[in-house]
């Protein structure tokens, strides 16, 4: 399994988030998202952007208590051309508030699944970036550029939410949907080792569970770890021509089809 230091993920919060506002910069503040219907990039700037101060104030105040979360979020400029200077400085500000000195400081993790909550909000805050910048890479046609060990990293963290403590409570539908009777689902990094980037979900009766395996499965979807981590996370549709499926195909469907998380 592979796992990214600290270093490495808060640089690439900057950088991703970096190519975000250039894109967004590019397509306009009224563009459609077409990866995300429901917003345009005005919407998509606001969030990402108050996303990041909402998680760097949680992180410096030391907030453990979830009912303490802080209840004003920080203001998008009314002029778009200020828009990159903002996302800049909030990202900047989430990467420092992640400093090594708080990795293991007491912060709430809502996902409460024995990571300390800088960790858990320091790679949510990598995927915050990384996939709602393909949604604005997509929406001004700019070609999309996410290393293999990132993707890898954020399919891994993608995995831990849907199987965590807390997954039932906040999307109980998609927790007893991927329920089974032992269904096995595999996907396959082909631009990494395979037995670091092998995820293979077993569904259960009680839930679902995953760890890093190479073995026959019921469906297996291999492609480059940027692909994957598309398809996962819906972006991109599982039959993109990167991606090879051996067996079952509606199963993997299924999955995708209750797997969505709750923004964007």
């Amino acid at each position: 399994m592979i796992e990214l230091n600290a270093d490495r993920t808060r640089q690439a919060i900057v950088d991703h988030t970096r190519r975000l506002a250039e894109a967004a910069a590019a397509a306009g503040p009224d563009a459609a998202v077409p990866t995300a219907p429901k917003w345009t990039i005005t919407d998509l700037v606001e969030h990402v952007g108050q996303t990041q101060n909402w998680v760097a104030e949680i992180i410096e105040r030391r907030i453990a208590d979830p009912t303490q979360l802080p209840t004003q979020m920080a203001v998008l400029p009314t002029d778009p051309g200020e828009w990159q200077a903002w996302l800049t400085g909030s990202a900047q500000r989430v990467a420092n508030a992640c400093s090594d000195d708080a990795l293991d400081a007491p912060v709430f993790n809502p996902a409460a699944d024995g990571r300390s909550g800088t960790r858990f909000w320091l790679t949510t805050m990598l995927n915050e970036a990384v996939v709602h910048g393909f949604d604005a890479t997509n929406a001004a046609n700019h070609p999309t550029d996410i290393a293999p060990d990132i993707a890898a990293a954020l399919i891994t963290n993608h995995f831990r939410m849907l199987t965590s403590p807390t997954w039932e409570m906040q999307r109980p539908d998609s927790a007893q949907a991927l329920r089974g009777t032992g269904q096995t689902l595999q996907w396959q990094a082909t631009d990494l080792p395979a037995d670091t980037a092998t995820w293979l979900i077993e569904r259960h009766p009680e839930g679902a569970t995953w760890h890093t395996a190479t073995q026959p499965a019921d469906v297996t979807v291999t492609a480059p770890a940027e692909t994957l981590l598309l398809t996962l996370t819906r972006r991109i549709p599982l039959t993109s021509p990167q991606t090879t499926i051996h067996g079952n195909i509606p199963l993997a469907n299924h999955w995708l089809d209750n797997t969505a998380h709750v923004s964007g």
